[in-house]
């Protein structure tokens, strides 16, 4: 399969392993200049050992997103060593868990880190180079759950357009796919609220801005046509 990318300069997060390492893979495959990005040097010289060899080797770039300074430097490096930036893929963001009773505000703090601003430091830092130059890409890894519909409702927020694309038939992830009945407590300000519930209040909430909504819809390719790159679904 030909996307018409080629040459292209992609950078990938958290892609020493999962979809990230997936993801970089098979832009690699098309001919892209792909650039990994991860935190732990170590993943990413296992992740180059055991990726196929394509017509541009990729390069790896250790950097912790969670750090505004680190992600503007990745940013820095990797135009300086393949060129301006094309494509942003963010699909960086593990918040590590913790029993009830080891909670903190550092916690917190560290959990919206690792799931929040491990995208937006990168797409900070690229997205205003991307305008200056009339063109590029932006592909947050999200879907259709809590998260994925309040950074939805946030980019609204922001003046941002933005398209939610999930496999599943409804919105909501898991919440509302395994267990809508299910009460969650860890949400900040409520001391629980059903899991359906939150989800509807999160679509009210998003739907403000009326993003596109494509459910039950797989992306299956990458078109790229006068400089614009198209996400392609099933139907």
């Amino acid at each position: 399969m030909d996307l018409g990318l080629r040459d292209r300069i992609v950078v990938v997060t958290d892609a020493s392993k999962g979809i990230g390492f997936a993801c970089a893979q098979a832009f690699a495959g098309e001919g892209a200049r792909v650039a990994l990005v991860s935190r732990s040097r170590a993943n990413l010289d296992a992740a180059l050992a055991k990726i196929k060899h394509f017509e541009h080797r990729p390069l790896a770039f250790a950097a912790n997103l969670t750090d505004a300074a680190q992600a503007l430097s990745m940013v820095d490096d990797v135009e300086s060593a393949l060129g301006p930036i094309d494509i942003l893929v963010s699909s960086a963001g593990a918040a590590k868990r913790y029993p009830p009773d080891d909670l903190s505000a550092k916690a917190w703090h560290d959990a919206m880190d690792a799931k929040f601003f491990s995208y937006i430091h990168p797409l900070d830092a690229v997205v205003k180079r991307m305008g200056a130059r009339g063109h590029g890409c932006v592909i947050n890894i999200i879907g259709a759950g809590p998260t994925g519909l309040f950074a939805a409702f946030y980019a609204g927020m922001r003046g941002v357009t933005a398209r939610i694309v999930d496999a599943l038939p409804e919105l909501g992830g898991q919440l509302t796919a395994l267990y809508p009945e299910k009460y969650i407590f860890d949400v900040a300000g409520l001391p629980k609220i059903l899991a359906k519930d939150l989800v509807k209040d999160l679509v009210t909430q998003m739907r403000q801005f009326q993003p596109d909504e494509q459910l039950g819809q797989r992306i299956v390719a990458l078109e790229e046509d006068g400089g614009v790159l198209t996400l392609v679904t099933e139907t």
